[in-house]
């Protein structure tokens, strides 16, 4: 025997579109509980990677620095053991012309001992300053990563709280969708993603529009009230329904 195929009508349709309003709403509701943490989170991760990127820069920096001083050290090691066989070799100079070749090779290398000190001296200088930038950013570092901490178990807490209700009203959410059509569906969700306070589906209250306030006239009010056809808000955009579309049979 062949299943009685099933009519869904346009009431029905509006009946789910509420409903899949009201669940929305619900959700949006639980998520407004998480609050800016998410974004505080993402903008911590953020400035963290940043400092971590500067950390190595300046790390990088500061092993660049202390090579040169190393070098420097040996230019200077190596310059002071050629001073001491220039002057050893002075005692033992048979002639003029070896004593002015040995005496300005002396003096070239005191003023290379001279320069390299006086450059090792300004080196350290920057490697001091270099060194407390350094600690600067990993007490930075440490600060953002004890704040990023505490606000992923704060998150963590408020997930845990929460999730079990948001997964059941997803559900029924996936649910109300399949009744709409996907053009409506469609609308609805650009409505959503338009509005603040995220109402694409609004009931008509007191004669006005739940959404804008706006009075809605008395033909239109019932047109709505025949849940026949679907019908938006002349000035917000919002599908409008009767406040008491869900009571009905």
């Amino acid at each position: 025997m062949a299943k009685k195929k099933v009519t869904i009508t346009v009431e029905d349709r509006l009946k789910a579109l509420y409903q899949l309003q009201i669940i929305d709403s619900e959700v949006d509701k639980i998520r407004i509980v998480r609050g800016e943490l998410p974004l505080e989170i993402e903008d911590l991760e953020d400035l963290l990677a940043g400092l971590k990127t500067r950390l190595d820069k300046l790390t990088g920096e500061l092993e660049i620095i202390t090579n040169d001083v190393l070098s420097k050290k040996n230019i200077i090691l190596d310059a002071s053991t050629l001073v001491k066989k220039y002057e050893k070799q002075l005692k033992n100079i048979k002639n003029n012309r070896e004593f002015s070749s040995l005496t300005k090779e002396l003096e070239y290398k005191g003023l290379e001992i001279q320069l390299n000190e006086k450059q090792i001296i300004e080196l350290q200088a920057k490697v001091l300053h270099k060194e407390e930038v350094i600690n600067e950013s990993k007490h930075q570092i440490s600060e953002r990563e004890e704040e990023l901490s505490v606000k992923n178990k704060e998150l963590a807490a408020i997930v845990k709280e929460t999730e079990k209700e948001e997964k059941v009203l997803l559900k029924r959410s996936n649910k109300a969708q399949v009744v709409i059509e996907e053009r409506i569906l469609s609308a609805y969700n650009r409505i959503r993603s338009k509005v603040k306070n995220g109402l694409a589906v609004v009931s008509v209250d007191r004669d006005a529009c739940g959404g804008c306030f706006n009075q809605i006239p008395p033909q239109r009010q019932l047109d709505i009230q025949m849940h026949k056809k679907v019908i938006v808000c002349e000035h917000c955009g919002r599908i409008l329904v009767d406040s008491n579309i869900l009571d009905t049979q």
